[in-house]
C-alpha cells in the first residue's frame, strides 16, 4: 500500500488560517456566541476552536462575557466579537478637498477629518489614514477611496478636477504603501451604495443615482449590486450627446455635462441676475423663476434636459427608482413633481423619481461599505 504523502508546512499553515477565519466570520456574523456554538458553526473539533478562541482572545478580536442565559445545564461562557479590531478607512477626494473616515466593522465611526487635497493624491491619502489611524494602524484591514472619474482595477482616468485624464494607478499605489486591500471606485457609484446601504434606497434593490455637481454622473445598482460596466465607465452620463454629430469630449468633459450641470447652471443664473456666482444655483435658479420669465424658460430648460436624462437610463435598464443628488437634489416639491410627471408619460415601465437623502455623507457610507466588504471576506478552500 503506498502511503499518503506528508502534508507541507505551507499546506499546514494555509489550513490553520481557514480554520481561524471561519471563526473569525462566525463570531462576527453572530456577535455574541459560545465556544460550543462555534464548533456546531464552522464544524471544527472542539479542541481547535478552544485554542483558536484563546489566540483571538489575546489579539482583541473576541472579548468573553460570562455565563449565557441558563437553558439546560451548565450555562456556557459566552464570547462578544469586538468590532473595533477591524478597522475600515473611507476616503472621498472632493476637490479642493479630501475627506477621510476611520469605522469599525460594523460601519461605526470612530475618527474624521477634511482638508485641502494636496499636490501628490497618494502621498495626502496615505498620511490622512496613517494619522486618523494612529496606534491602530495593525488594525487596519482595508481602504477604499471615491474618485470624480472612471477607476479600472484601481487605476483612475478622466477625473480632470485631481488632475488624472489618463490612468494612474492610485489603488495599487496605496496599497503598497498601506500593505492592505484597497478599493477604488468612481464617486458616484459609492453615493449609490450608500444611498442604498443608508439613504433613499434602502427600501429597494434596484436604483439608478443621478448626481449633478461639476459633471454629472450615474450610478447604477441592479439586484443589489452595483454595475460598472466593462471597462468601469458605467454611468458615464455626461458624456451623452446633445445632438446628432457628437464631438469628442475636451479633456475629461462631456456634451451633456458641459451644458447642464451645477457649473454651467450657475453661469446662467449669473446672466441672468448678475451678482456674485450662486453657491446653489439650482435654487437660486427656482427663486428667480418666480419673478422673471427668461428664468422660468431657463428652468423648463433644465428640467426637460434632466428628464431626457433619465428617460435615456430608464428605458435600458428599468430601475424603478431614481434618485437625484447633488444640485439636483435642490429642486423644491413642485419642480420634483414635474419631472416625475414627464418621467412617468415616457418610461415603459412605472419609474419613481426621489430626491438622495444622505447629501455629502453617500460617498462615505459607500466607501466604509466598500471597505468593509473588500477588508472582510469569506473564508476561501485552498
Amino acid at each position: 500500500m503506498s502511503k499518503e504523502a506528508p502534508t507541507s508546512p505551507v499546506s499546514r499553515e494555509r489550513s490553520r488560517e481557514i480554520k481561524r477565519l471561519s471563526v473569525i466570520v462566525a463570531a462576527r456574523q453572530a456577535r455574541l456566541l459560545s465556544r460550543v456554538d462555534l464548533a456546531e458553526t464552522t464544524g471544527l473539533p472542539a479542541a481547535t476552536v478552544t485554542a483558536l478562541v484563546r489566540e483571538l482572545i489575546a489579539e482583541g478580536y473576541l472579548i468573553e462575557r460570562g455565563p449565557g442565559a441558563a437553558t439546560t445545564g451548565r450555562p456556557r461562557e459566552m464570547l462578544a466579537f469586538n468590532p473595533r479590531a477591524e478597522l475600515v478607512a473611507a476616503v472621498s477626494l472632493e476637490p479642493p478637498r479630501i475627506s477621510c473616515e476611520i469605522a469599525d466593522s460594523e460601519g461605526v465611526l470612530i475618527a474624521h477629518r477634511t482638508a485641502r487635497l494636496g499636490d501628490d493624491v497618494v502621498d495626502t491619502i496615505c498620511a490622512f489614514v496613517l494619522e486618523l489611524v494612529g496606534s491602530n494602524l495593525p488594525a487596519l484591514r482595508g481602504v477604499a477611496i471615491a474618485v470624480p472619474g472612471v477607476s479600472t482595477n484601481g487605476a483612475v482616468r478622466l477625473a480632470p478636477s485631481v488632475g488624472l485624464v489618463d490612468a494612474w494607478p492610485i489603488g495599487e499605489s496605496v496599497q503598497r504603501r498601506l500593505g492592505v486591500p484597497v478599493v477604488v471606485d468612481n464617486d458616484v457609484n459609492l453615493m449609490a451604495a450608500g444611498e442604498c446601504v443608508a439613504g433613499a434606497g434602502a427600501d429597494v434593490t434596484d436604483l439608478l443615482l443621478i448626481h449633478v455637481a461639476d459633471g454629472i454622473g450615474a450610478g447604477l445598482v441592479l439586484d443589489g449590486k452595483v454595475r460598472r460596466g466593462a471597462s468601469g465607465a458605467a454611468g458615464e452620463v455626461g458624456f451623452l450627446p446633445l445632438d446628432s454629430a457628437p464631438r469628442r469630449s475636451n479633456r475629461g468633459v462631456g456634451e451633456f455635462e458641459a451644458r447642464w450641470s451645477a457649473n454651467a447652471i450657475a453661469e446662467r443664473v449669473v446672466a441672468l441676475n448678475p451678482g456674485r456666482r450662486p453657491d446653489s444655483p439650482v435654487r437660486e435658479l427656482i427663486q428667480l423663476a418666480a419673478a422673471s420669465e427668461p428664468a422660468r424658460d431657463y428652468l423648463d430648460e433644465v428640467l426637460d434636459a434632466w428628464t431626457r436624462l433619465i428617460l435615456s437610463c430608464a428605458c435600458v435598464v428599468d430601475p424603478g427608482l431614481v434618485l437625484l443628488s447633488g444640485a439636483a437634489a435642490d429642486l423644491d416639491d413642485a419642480r420634483l413633481a414635474q419631472i416625475q410627471s414627464l418621467v412617468s408619460a415616457g418610461t415603459p415601465a412605472p419609474t419613481q423619481v426621489r430626491r438622495a437623502t444622505l447629501g455629502d455623507q453617500a460617498v462615505l457610507h459607500g466607501a466604509i461599505s466598500y471597505a468593509l466588504s473588500a477588508a472582510l471576506p469569506l473564508p476561501a478552500l485552498p
